[in-house]
């Protein structure tokens, strides 16, 4: 089925719910959130075969791009032609349409902003079912509401995403930081430089933070050999990162503190292929898969991770979290605080939670287009909007019930809110309806639903909000449900059973795709 001709079926499913005022939600296929993707046939817009690169404008250097393209897809289609997009999030299975949905950044954004802001215009499912299309100048209320609504403004089929040009490598340069406040002038630093076109850093401890910057490259200089992370028998990234910054700790060691102290030279650098680059994250989910060998009480080390390599990529291990349902024991959240907060949120998360490894990913947020002042994120059109520092705090906390759990989520949030931060909504979401719209522009939201007839739809508090009530009411129905939750929560069956449901289902194994559907929203920024 062509564009347009699955465009209208789903239009025409729309307009029927439109038609009886009937709540639908969007079934994009797998998902890369922690959130579950659900199907119902009841109330359900499939999406999921919204899945092609439509067309690459060399020219121009714009793609048409329907919203289930996960991002290898892209890339690979952008390439031959010599471009790749702007922003790229690490994680392969992440989609266009769910990158734009879910505000996405990565170490190039610090340059280029949100992933949204490289999309330049998409086509849009009204809640009435008319097809239409919005961009930066064009319906710009309709445009900056969708980037944000995670569907609840209409349905997106179409984007046309920015590119730029590709080169064959990337020159990452690791140095050390010495503390929070040192890795902030650091990162600060090479965000200033011209030369840089990715930064972000490794949190391994209070005192120890390698940050990475990188520039794109077209040559080896000679003698030097490609670093790669992407085949079964490479290190994950994390693992490279984790030996460099044990290195030049003997380097800074070796040259004596005192000298040090004034020598910013101590410098390990990789040449790294771009893809490699781009998703140098994928195998081992940053480093969250270790804490399955944790949980299976399995040695981590070069062996284990090659034998079990077909499981240790992000599209099966959000599989096996979704099967499982442990990352309602982990921490896995990434929030955003002004820069000058970030030595003091740094210092609060050591004191409270004490997870490393932590990842730092420095954002522009700030739009710079006049007409962007809609949506949940109407303030990031003030000119005086702060860069942020992106937190990835993902880890197991020391708790043993799902209410503590909950409220150690809490206390994230009511900390990044004091702190003026944001919280990216990829993940579940703890604060009560009150709290929620204290973070949000609900003004422009609510005004942009009834505009477009879209208050008949789920919000989007609706959609990522934790009802613990009603999670512990579920479990204790019926006799049933209360002896699934009982036996599920024996050790190690619920982790058999995600490690079942990865090894069983798997719609994507080793990067490969084998059932035509596309990955939905983030995930990861």
């Amino acid at each position: 089925m062509d564009h347009d001709a699955a465009v209208q079926v789903i239009a025409l499913q729309v307009k029927s719910f439109s038609e009886r005022q009937k709540p639908f939600r969007i079934y994009h296929g797998s998902t890369n959130s922690t959130r579950a993707s659900q199907r119902r046939a009841d109330n359900t817009i499939d999406t999921s075969r919204l899945d092609h690169v439509l067309s690459v404008n060399k020219t121009a250097m714009t793609a048409l791009v329907e919203p289930n393209v996960p991002l290898d897809q892209l890339v690979s289609a952008t390439l031959p032609h010599g471009l790749i997009p702007p922003v790229v999030m690490e994680f392969p299975g992440i989609t266009v349409g769910g990158g734009f949905s879910g505000t996405s950044g990565e170490s190039s954004s610090f340059r280029h902003g949100a992933f949204d802001t490289t999309i330049d215009s998409i086509e849009i499912v009204l809640p009435d079912g008319v097809v239409t299309r919005a961009s930066k100048k064009d319906k710009p209320d309709l445009f900056w509401g969708a980037a944000s609504a995670f569907g609840t403004i209409g349905v997106v089929t179409m984007l046309e995403i920015q590119l730029k040009p590709a080169k064959t490598y990337v020159r990452l340069n690791y140095t050390l930081s010495q503390g929070a406040s040192d890795s902030v002038t650091r990162i600060r630093e090479q965000c200033d430089s011209d030369a840089n076109d990715f930064v972000d850093g490794i949190v391994f401890d209070m005192n120890t933070t390698l940050i990475c910057a990188g520039r794109l490259v077209d040559e080896l200089p000679p003698g030097q050999k490609a670093r790669t992370f992407s085949g079964r028998r490479d290190p994950w990234f994390y693992i490279r990162a984790r030996d460099v910054q044990k290195l030049l700790k003997k380097k800074r060691k070796k040259h004596g503190a005192k000298e040090q102290a004034s020598t910013e030279d101590v410098v390990v650098v990789d040449y790294i292929p771009l893809v490699d680059y781009l998703f140098r994250y994928d195998r081992g989910g940053f480093w969250v898969a270790k804490y399955s060998f944790n949980y299976f009480l399995t040695p981590f080390n070069r062996i284990t991770r090659y034998l079990l390599d077909r499981f240790m990529h992000t599209r099966v291990m959000y599989r096996a979290v979704h099967k499982s349902g442990l990352a309602d024991y982990y921490m896995v959240q990434d929030v955003g605080v002004p820069f000058d907060r970030t030595a003091e949120f740094q210092s609060w998360l050591h004191d409270n939670f004490n997870i490393y490894p932590l990842w730092l990913c420095p954002l522009r947020v700030r739009r710079d287009d006049l007409n962007s002042s809609y949506g949940l994120h109407s303030e990031f059109s003030d000119p005086d909007t702060p860069d942020l520092m992106n937190f990835g705090v993902w880890g197991p906390l020391a708790s043993h019930t799902r209410r503590e759990v909950v409220e150690m989520n809490r206390a994230l949030e009511r900390k990044v809110q004091e702190l003026k931060g944001k919280k990216w909504l990829y993940a579940h979401a703890y604060y009560s309806e009150e709290e929620f719209w204290q973070n949000y522009d609900r003004t422009s939201y609510d005004a942009l639903r009834k505009k477009y007839g879209a208050k008949y739809l789920p919000s989007v508090y609706d959609k990522v909000k934790v009802d613990v009530d009603k999670e512990e009411a579920d479990r204790n129905r019926t006799w049933k449900t209360r002896m699934r939750a009982i036996i599920g929560n024996i050790w190690p069956l619920r982790g058999l059973k995600g490690f079942y449901g990865a090894a069983k289902g798997g719609d994507y194994l080793m990067g490969k795709k084998k059932d035509g559907n596309g990955d939905s929203s983030m995930a990861k920024q």
